[in-house]
């Protein structure tokens, strides 16, 4: 059951068909309550994380005037300084995972989602290799078919939690992100916040093609 446009909170507006997930950088404090929420919420091992946050220009200032302002700068062509992204699998319009796939054990849903059909998967990595964003995972990396075909085992990424955008909930990461730097919602919705928060999107043009393809316009 989708909630369809029911605004939540600011930072899930809204769930199911057509939502889409997406961080606010500059909201982003690195407090790594997303990892331990989706961990938590799905059972992943410690040593494993279907979302992780990546540092960037880690003690580096970022240009005049333009602190804790990463996409604002990024815009400019400036240095955005040390800026933390929560990297997770997006669920693109454009996946690249799912291009690349020689088995089709990935998938994009009409309602939006990039699932993984474990039954299909040799583990030949070619996902990771294709993803920009690090989200294709191998915990089983010896193990199965993979010793024979590829050597990853099954991959394992984000679902964007879609049995609980199912019933009415947003993502764990999102639900318990204490500064809400993920946000879920059409892009539309997307786009409104970040700029009723005045952020900028930090991806350049060519990953938000990849990210919300035709959607893309909405950000420009």
């Amino acid at each position: 059951m989708s909630t369809g446009n029911e605004v939540m909170h600011d930072g899930v507006m809204s769930t199911g068909e057509d939502a889409r997930i997406f961080p606010d950088v500059e909201a982003c404090i690195d407090c790594g309550g997303c990892v331990v929420s989706c961990k938590r919420t799905w059972d992943v091992p410690r040593d494993e994380q279907r979302i992780s946050i990546a540092t960037m220009l880690e003690g580096q200032e970022a240009a005049s005037g333009l602190n804790a302002s990463s996409g604002k700068a990024i815009g400019q062509g400036e240095s955005p300084g040390e800026t933390a992204v929560p990297m997770q699998c997006y669920h693109c319009s454009n996946a690249p995972c799912v291009s690349v796939c020689p088995t089709d054990s990935l998938i994009s849903k009409e309602n939006g989602f990039v699932r993984v059909r474990d039954d299909l998967c040799i583990g030949c990595q070619y996902c990771l290799s294709a993803c920009p964003f690090g989200a294709p995972q191998f915990p089983d990396e010896d193990s199965g078919v993979a010793n024979l075909v590829g050597s990853g085992g099954t991959m394992d990424k984000c679902t964007m939690c879609e049995e609980r955008q199912d019933v009415g909930k947003g993502p764990a990461c999102a639900e318990e992100c204490a500064t809400d730097a993920i946000l879920v919602g059409t892009p539309a919705q997307i786009s409104d916040e970040l700029d009723n928060r005045d952020s900028g999107t930090f991806f350049n043009d060519v990953a938000m093609d990849i990210i919300f393809g035709d959607d893309a316009s909405e950000f420009q």
